[in-house]
């Protein structure tokens, strides 16, 4: 048994696993596709041409995510590098779906935040590390887009210190100002790594590691001022620090551009040596469960049709502890009943590879698994419950309804499914009756989402009437029977069998609470306060 444990610890030990996150266009799905490239997990990257012409990145698999150049689901992209096994979660950048992107927090041990060289900090990747706050998730940072017009590096830093409060330790620093990217200056190994781009971008770029007295020669402003400004940086900066690194109080900083592929072996380097590797997780009552102790997963995303030709349903789960070996028998926490996992798979958009064994960090696709809902655990042995992941406070509702009365069948199947998988919030009510469930969503593209899946995936086009409310308390039957008279308000319950009252301004919220504050009003997660 001993050795069995061993085994387990010594493999988790090889994992990284972790999310890129970002404000859209900051280049996050090019980003996963250049690591890809890079650790030979593909030929060539997907991400050759700009938003208009691309073709879509291996990684989104939506037509709408094709149409738009959006990422709005996320994937698992699992690859080997420098004798480590990644797990790369990417997230969608979009305001509207950061709901999805917190259950692919709940699932990693640490980030890669994206800055736009040219945008900095921009209001999503503020929400998005306010999450990683949250959930203590230390934070890489990856100055993208080098080779395009930009701000001044120290700028950068200097925001990143005053708005988020890291204290940004560069690790690298451009040597050209953005939009003239000639290369980095190592500031732990010395030395100057020279880039040659490659057509597109579509293949690894050439990299030499040159010596500073060559550079210098070859670059001879732009490294003098390279030099000049990572001076004024370790006086003021200091060194990497890797205990204030894991507390979450700095974070390292890279430079660099994903298209043409500068900078991308440095960050994957970083990712060895410096990310966390899977540890304990704490279940619902506080208690750790070993990493060698039997197998335990956590589902923290629910997808159907990724590919329409097999029109199936997939969960994925986070391996937390132990060996998990395909066709084994686990016990689902939610039902206490046996679940076989005889279709194991690890997913990357449309391409699928069968997934006999995984271990802690790594994340597996179960195929078909209808009764899996987010938030639910496996477990081999002692039962395991681990925190819910909470949903986000809506903020958009609508009413759905069938088109055509003969599709009802098809148009509740679809409702349904979209509620498992989170795509939206359904709500119900006996007064609106269940061929009228509102939709409630945290931005509006979910909605297009939900209406395009229904139409097209379940064949049921559907009319989609908005409704005035605009935030979401959460309530107990007592509150529930108190509000049933109340105008203007209305009391809903969720999928999870949690009690909504929409109002339609803050200062309704506001007046009732005034006049009674013994009506129970919590707000949720990333609500407006």
């Amino acid at each position: 048994m001993a050795a069995h444990d061993h085994g387990v610890r010594a493999e988790a030990a090889r994992r990284r696993t972790f999310a890129v996150i970002s404000h859209p266009d900051a280049g996050k799905s090019t980003l996963t596709e250049a690591l890809a490239l890079h650790a030979s997990a593909i030929t060539e990257a997907g991400a050759v041409h700009g938003k208009g012409d691309r073709r879509g990145v291996t990684s989104d698999w939506l037509a709408m995510e094709r149409e738009r150049g959006i990422s709005i689901t996320s994937a698992a992209l699992r690859f080997e590098y420098a004798g480590m096994v990644f797990n790369l979660l990417d997230t969608p950048g979009h305001a509207d779906f950061s709901e999805d992107t917190y259950r692919v927090l709940a699932a990693v041990d640490g980030v890669v935040m994206l800055l736009d060289a040219a945008k900095g900090l921009e209001p999503q990747t503020l929400k998005l590390f306010d999450v990683c706050r949250h959930r203590r998730l230390p934070v890489i940072t990856f100055v993208n887009k080098w080779d395009r017009p930009g701000r001044e590096p120290l700028e950068l830093l200097d925001e990143i210190e005053q708005r988020i409060g890291l204290r940004p330790t560069p690790l690298t620093w451009p040597v050209g100002v953005a939009g003239d990217f000639h290369g980095v200056l190592d500031r732990r190994r010395g030395g100057f790594v020279r880039y040659t781009r490659t057509p597109g971008g579509a293949t690894r770029a050439a990299e030499q590691l040159v010596s500073a007295e060559q550079a210098e020669a070859e670059h001879d402003t732009a490294f003098a001022v390279a030099r000049e400004e990572l001076d004024l940086v370790a006086a003021t900066c200091g060194d990497f620090d890797p205990d204030s690194y894991a507390a979450g109080a700095s974070t390292p900083v890279l430079f660099g551009a994903a298209l043409p592929n500068f900078g991308v072996r440095q960050l994957l380097d970083t990712v060895v040596e410096l990310a966390p590797a899977p540890a304990p997780r704490p279940d619902a009552a506080g208690a750790t469960r070993r990493l060698d102790a039997p197998f335990a997963g956590l589902v923290f995303k629910v997808q159907a049709n990724m590919d329409p030709a097999h029109r199936d349903r997939i969960a994925f789960v986070r391996v937390c502890s132990g060996r998990f070996e395909r066709g084994m028998v686990v016990t689902h926490s939610a039902t206490g009943r046996p679940f076989a996992t005889k279709y194991a798979q690890q997913i990357f958009g449309q391409d699928r590879a069968v997934l006999d064994t995984a271990f802690p960090g790594d994340i597996v696709g179960l195929v078909n698994a209808g009764s899996l809902r987010v938030g639910d655990a496996l477990y081999d042995g002692p039962a395991v419950r681990y925190p819910p992941i909470p949903s986000f406070a809506p903020e958009h509702f609508a009413t759905v309804t069938a088109r055509d009365s003969s599709r009802y069948k098809q148009f509740r199947r679809g409702v349904e499914q979209l509620d498992s998988e989170g795509v939206v919030q359904v709500l119900r009510s006996e007064q609106r009756g269940d061929h009228a469930p509102v939709l409630a969503a945290v931005g509006p593209m979910q909605f297009e989402v939900a209406t395009h899946r229904l139409e097209h995936e379940f064949r049921a086009p559907v009319r989609l009437d908005r409704l005035g409310f605009s935030l979401a308390r959460a309530t107990d039957v007592a509150g529930a029977e108190a509000l049933r008279t109340t105008s203007d308000v209305e009391v809903f319950t969720r999928g999870d069998g949690a009690l909504l009252a929409l109002f339609p301004t803050k200062w309704r919220l506001l007046s009732l609470q005034r006049h009674h504050p013994d009506i129970r009003l919590d707000p949720l997660v990333a609500g407006t306060e």
